[in-house]
């Protein structure tokens, strides 16, 4: 799967990706470090990389319509140092088929993680898009 890690990810889990067999890049490889999510947005899609950060901005499913886009991470952590992000990543990655997470908003805490799919209906009040 093609990956884009933004900024707020460590840059070393990409090299675990790519040993994973995964094409895996960053934001700060881009040059976008710094850039608002819409440009981060744009960049991750029109490269068609599944998007992980822990920036909740893009669980917005009325921004971030799922299947609209190649797929969106967000991590968050009630204490997310470097490491226990990397920790919890790659075991999403060993538990969790990326695959199945294509298209799709996808949350993930210490304990949960909750997927909103393409098919899933918008929240009320949502614009359809």
């Amino acid at each position: 799967m093609k990956i884009k890690l933004d900024e707020n990810i460590p840059s070393r889990l990409a090299s675990f990706l790519r040993n994973e067999g995964h094409d895996a890049d960053s934001v700060a490889d881009e040059g976008l470090t710094g850039y608002d999510d819409s440009a981060v947005a744009e960049a991750a899609n029109s490269a068609g990389r599944f998007l992980m950060t822990q920036d909740l901005d893009f669980s917005d499913i009325r921004r971030f319509v799922p299947g609209t886009h190649p797929g969106i991470l967000v991590v968050r952590l009630q204490a997310p140092g470097r490491q226990a992000l990397h920790d919890r990543i790659v075991a999403l990655l060993r538990d969790e088929s990326l695959d199945e997470w294509e298209g799709c908003v996808v949350i993930a805490t210490e304990m949960k993680v909750r997927v909103r799919r393409p098919d899933t209906p918008p929240p009320r009040g949502a614009p359809m898009p």
